[in-house]
């Protein structure tokens, strides 16, 4: 009677025939379709506001909505609270390549994950920075709308990616707050 408590190592076995890691099963499954919808939904988002303003309020013209919030259109060819914008137009290439490469990243990251706090966090950030990959692309700058402020205080104007951006990373920590797995010793 065989023993069945040892894999077989017969070349006809199926459990020998894969030579894949178990890493590399991971990352090349296919991600659930609404990791895709709800990504495009981000970008669709973020591509109709910015759309909407460009249309309807004029280039620095600031239109209150609430007494902290209003739209003014503002166009960022930096990074992040217009980080290196007076560089000369080198960073628009740096910041699209960058945003491609970290893109291709945050696709086998989510390919690797189950966890539904760090898809979302994921896909959220991946989807901001496709919105504004888009942006850099289309117009060589990304087109920021939205003014929080209070009486003399500003914070720097964003859109609807950086938003999903920011809550995508917020969520990602609280994935790694809520993380009880223990961590290994190398």
């Amino acid at each position: 009677m065989p023993d069945i408590s040892k894999p077989s190592l017969n070349a006809d076995d199926s459990l020998t025939k894969s030579s894949k890691s178990t890493e590399e099963v991971v990352v090349n499954k296919r991600l659930p379709v609404w990791v895709w919808i709800a990504t495009v939904l981000v970008v669709v988002f973020d591509q109709f506001t910015k759309w909407v303003v460009l249309k309807t309020i004029p280039f620095g013209e600031v239109k209150p909505v609430l007494p902290f919030l209003s739209f003014t259109l503002t166009f960022n060819s930096g990074a992040a609270f217009s980080f290196l914008a007076s560089s000369g137009g080198w960073q628009r290439y740096l910041f699209t390549v960058v945003a491609i490469v970290v893109s291709i990243w945050l696709v086998q990251e989510l390919k690797k994950t189950s966890i539904a706090l760090q898809q979302w966090g994921l896909l959220l950030i991946l989807g901001g920075a496709l919105g504004n990959l888009y942006d850099r692309i289309a117009y060589g700058h990304v087109v920021d709308f939205i003014l929080v402020h209070w009486q003399s205080w500003s914070f720097s104007v964003f859109n609807i990616a950086d938003s999903a951006i920011s809550i995508g990373v917020a969520l990602l920590i609280m994935a790694i707050i809520l993380d009880k797995t223990p961590i290994e010793k190398s």
